[in-house]
């Protein structure tokens, strides 16, 4: 089993491991929230995408792939929160469009997000889209300024 590692800042950047017999390749779009306005009085939703290819697979010509996300700054996956300064804006990560599974690594009520492949040749790829669905709650009134989180992607494989 490798892992790969990715440190984001909420926005997601390219990060590849490749093995002698197999490699995986992924990549992000950034899950960016642009600017909260407090009076809007409903949450604020936006999308990222996390990328998997799985190239030159290991005999048997099967295989399987978790992505993982850290809590970020807040250390749980019950809240996350981004930051400026001593303010802070809670937000979270979600697996899915109803916004009812966190996006984390299987513990504290979150669950990471798995994909498989099979019957692939030598030099066959196959790519993997995930979508990342962040939600900023509403009726929060923090300080004007750029909040930040540092999330650690994981792709083991």
């Amino acid at each position: 089993m490798r892992r790969l590692l990715l440190p984001v800042l909420i926005l997601f950047a390219p990060l590849a491991v490749n093995a002698a017999d197999c490699s995986v390749n992924f990549s992000a779009t950034p899950v960016n929230f642009g600017n909260y306005d407090p009076t809007f009085g409903t949450p604020t939703q936006v999308t990222g995408t996390i990328t998997v290819t799985c190239k030159n697979p290991p005999t048997p010509d099967t295989g399987t792939y978790s992505i993982a996300l850290s809590t970020g700054a807040s250390g749980s996956y019950a809240g996350r929160t981004m930051k400026l300064g001593s303010e802070v804006l809670n937000y979270q990560l979600y697996t899915d469009s109803t916004y009812s599974t966190v996006w984390g690594d299987g513990t504290g009520g979150s669950q990471a997000v798995s994909g498989s492949y099979q019957n692939l040749n030598d030099n066959e790829s196959v790519t993997f889209r995930h979508t990342i669905y962040g939600r900023v709650p509403a009726n929060q009134w923090p300080a004007a300024g750029n909040y930040t989180d540092t999330i650690t992607a994981t792709v083991t494989y």
